[in-house]
Protein backbone atom coordinates (compact mmCIF):
# COMPACT_ATOMS: atom_id res chain seq x y z
CA UNK A 1 0.00 0.00 0.00
CA UNK A 2 1.25 3.32 -0.94
CA UNK A 3 1.80 6.16 1.90
CA UNK A 4 0.77 9.37 0.85
CA UNK A 5 3.12 12.08 0.75
CA UNK A 6 2.46 16.01 1.92
CA UNK A 7 1.59 18.00 -0.84
CA UNK A 8 3.27 20.67 -1.63
CA UNK A 9 1.73 24.02 -1.54
CA UNK A 10 1.16 25.43 -4.69
CA UNK A 11 -1.83 28.18 -3.14
CA UNK A 12 0.12 30.63 -5.22
CA UNK A 13 0.12 29.48 -8.88
CA UNK A 14 -3.57 28.15 -8.30
CA UNK A 15 -4.75 31.32 -6.85
CA UNK A 16 -3.08 33.15 -9.84
CA UNK A 17 -4.73 31.14 -12.98
CA UNK A 18 -8.08 32.99 -11.71
CA UNK A 19 -7.28 36.30 -11.72
CA UNK A 20 -7.70 38.35 -14.45
CA UNK A 21 -4.60 38.87 -15.47
CA UNK A 22 -3.66 37.37 -19.07
CA UNK A 23 -1.00 35.18 -17.25
CA UNK A 24 -0.32 32.43 -15.99
CA UNK A 25 -2.55 31.29 -18.53
CA UNK A 26 -3.25 27.70 -20.82
CA UNK A 27 0.25 27.47 -21.81
CA UNK A 28 1.55 27.55 -18.21
CA UNK A 29 -1.17 25.34 -16.67
CA UNK A 30 -0.52 22.69 -19.56
CA UNK A 31 3.48 22.60 -18.66
CA UNK A 32 2.40 22.19 -14.59
CA UNK A 33 -0.03 19.56 -15.68
CA UNK A 34 2.74 17.91 -17.83
CA UNK A 35 5.23 18.00 -14.86
CA UNK A 36 3.07 16.23 -12.88
CA UNK A 37 2.22 13.83 -15.60
CA UNK A 38 5.73 12.97 -15.86
CA UNK A 39 5.84 12.48 -11.83
CA UNK A 40 3.01 10.35 -11.68
CA UNK A 41 5.03 8.13 -14.83
CA UNK A 42 8.23 7.79 -12.63
CA UNK A 43 5.88 7.14 -9.44
CA UNK A 44 4.30 4.13 -11.48
CA UNK A 45 7.59 3.27 -13.04
CA UNK A 46 9.20 2.91 -9.56
CA UNK A 47 6.33 0.45 -8.72
CA UNK A 48 7.61 -1.77 -11.91
CA UNK A 49 8.56 -5.49 -11.79
CA UNK A 50 12.38 -6.08 -11.11
CA UNK A 51 12.31 -7.85 -14.09
CA UNK A 52 11.11 -4.88 -16.10
CA UNK A 53 14.53 -3.92 -17.90
CA UNK A 54 13.10 -0.51 -18.64
CA UNK A 55 12.40 0.48 -15.32
CA UNK A 56 14.68 2.58 -14.31
CA UNK A 57 14.98 3.72 -17.68
CA UNK A 58 12.04 4.94 -18.04
CA UNK A 59 12.09 7.05 -13.93
CA UNK A 60 15.30 8.34 -15.23
CA UNK A 61 13.56 9.64 -18.18
CA UNK A 62 10.32 10.74 -16.86
CA UNK A 63 12.14 12.87 -13.68
CA UNK A 64 13.63 14.70 -16.78
CA UNK A 65 11.42 15.51 -18.36
CA UNK A 66 9.83 16.20 -15.49
CA UNK A 67 12.57 18.80 -14.32
CA UNK A 68 12.68 20.54 -17.82
CA UNK A 69 8.36 20.91 -18.18
CA UNK A 70 8.20 22.54 -14.68
CA UNK A 71 10.20 25.72 -15.61
CA UNK A 72 8.17 26.03 -18.56
CA UNK A 73 5.56 27.42 -17.08
CA UNK A 74 6.95 30.53 -15.89
CA UNK A 75 8.90 30.57 -18.91
CA UNK A 76 5.22 30.43 -20.56
CA UNK A 77 3.63 32.89 -18.14
CA UNK A 78 6.97 35.47 -18.84
CA UNK A 79 6.62 35.17 -22.78
CA UNK A 80 3.43 36.10 -23.00
CA UNK A 81 3.36 39.23 -20.67
CA UNK A 82 6.40 40.51 -22.59
CA UNK A 83 4.67 40.00 -25.46
CA UNK A 84 1.52 42.03 -24.64
CA UNK A 85 4.20 44.48 -23.02
CA UNK A 86 5.87 44.86 -26.52
CA UNK A 87 4.86 42.82 -29.74
CA UNK A 88 7.76 42.18 -31.72
CA UNK A 89 9.30 39.43 -33.71
CA UNK A 90 11.21 38.32 -30.65
CA UNK A 91 8.26 38.14 -28.34
CA UNK A 92 6.25 36.38 -30.72
CA UNK A 93 8.98 33.80 -31.48
CA UNK A 94 9.05 33.04 -27.80
CA UNK A 95 4.96 32.27 -27.61
CA UNK A 96 5.47 30.03 -30.34
CA UNK A 97 8.50 28.40 -29.08
CA UNK A 98 7.85 27.30 -25.78
CA UNK A 99 4.84 25.98 -26.77
CA UNK A 100 6.17 23.86 -29.04
CA UNK A 101 8.78 23.09 -26.51
CA UNK A 102 5.99 22.01 -23.80
CA UNK A 103 4.49 19.91 -26.81
CA UNK A 104 7.30 17.91 -27.65
CA UNK A 105 8.32 16.82 -23.82
CA UNK A 106 4.20 16.05 -22.86
CA UNK A 107 4.48 13.84 -26.13
CA UNK A 108 7.29 11.95 -24.64
CA UNK A 109 5.79 11.84 -21.68
CA UNK A 110 2.55 10.44 -22.35
CA UNK A 111 4.77 7.66 -24.49
CA UNK A 112 6.70 7.15 -21.51
CA UNK A 113 3.07 6.52 -19.35
CA UNK A 114 1.23 4.84 -21.92
CA UNK A 115 4.45 2.58 -21.70
CA UNK A 116 4.85 2.19 -18.13
CA UNK A 117 0.77 1.24 -17.99
CA UNK A 118 1.08 -1.51 -20.32
CA UNK A 119 4.14 -3.18 -18.80
CA UNK A 120 4.65 -1.84 -15.41
CA UNK A 121 2.88 -2.79 -12.24
CA UNK A 122 -0.97 -3.81 -12.80
CA UNK A 123 -1.58 -1.91 -8.96
CA UNK A 124 -0.53 1.27 -10.28
CA UNK A 125 -1.55 1.39 -14.01
CA UNK A 126 -4.52 3.75 -13.44
CA UNK A 127 -1.88 6.29 -12.43
CA UNK A 128 0.40 5.61 -15.65
CA UNK A 129 -2.78 6.06 -17.46
CA UNK A 130 -3.36 9.20 -15.63
CA UNK A 131 -0.17 10.51 -16.52
CA UNK A 132 -0.76 9.48 -20.22
CA UNK A 133 -3.71 11.17 -20.73
CA UNK A 134 -2.91 14.67 -18.47
CA UNK A 135 0.31 14.53 -20.91
CA UNK A 136 -1.47 14.00 -24.39
CA UNK A 137 -3.82 16.72 -22.40
CA UNK A 138 -0.94 19.44 -22.18
CA UNK A 139 0.57 18.19 -26.26
CA UNK A 140 -3.16 19.35 -27.64
CA UNK A 141 -3.05 22.63 -25.38
CA UNK A 142 0.43 23.07 -26.57
CA UNK A 143 -0.31 22.08 -30.05
CA UNK A 144 -3.07 24.89 -30.09
CA UNK A 145 -1.10 27.63 -28.98
CA UNK A 146 1.45 27.03 -31.30
CA UNK A 147 -1.11 27.60 -34.11
CA UNK A 148 -2.75 30.26 -32.86
CA UNK A 149 0.36 32.16 -32.27
CA UNK A 150 2.73 31.08 -35.23
CA UNK A 151 2.78 32.68 -38.73
CA UNK A 152 0.94 31.23 -41.56
CA UNK A 153 3.22 28.49 -42.93
CA UNK A 154 5.30 28.33 -40.13
CA UNK A 155 6.09 24.29 -40.62
CA UNK A 156 6.16 23.66 -36.17
CA UNK A 157 1.59 24.54 -36.31
CA UNK A 158 1.48 20.69 -38.67
CA UNK A 159 4.81 19.46 -36.41
CA UNK A 160 3.00 20.62 -32.79
CA UNK A 161 -0.43 19.07 -34.66
CA UNK A 162 1.57 15.75 -35.53
CA UNK A 163 2.90 15.56 -31.84
CA UNK A 164 -0.91 16.46 -29.97
CA UNK A 165 -1.48 13.39 -32.44
CA UNK A 166 1.50 10.83 -31.30
CA UNK A 167 0.45 11.73 -27.88
CA UNK A 168 -3.45 10.94 -27.68
CA UNK A 169 -2.38 7.80 -29.69
CA UNK A 170 -0.36 6.50 -27.24
CA UNK A 171 -3.39 7.31 -24.69
CA UNK A 172 -5.36 4.76 -26.78
CA UNK A 173 -2.49 1.88 -27.00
Amino acid sequence: MRTAAPLASSSSFLDAVPVRTPAPGGGAVAAVVASLAAGLTAMAARFAPDAWERRAEVVGRAEELRARLEPLADADAAAYGAFLAGRSAETTERIVTIPYELAELATEVAELAAEVAADGNPNVTGDAAAGADLAAAAASVAARLVALNAADGDERVRAASELAERAAAATRA
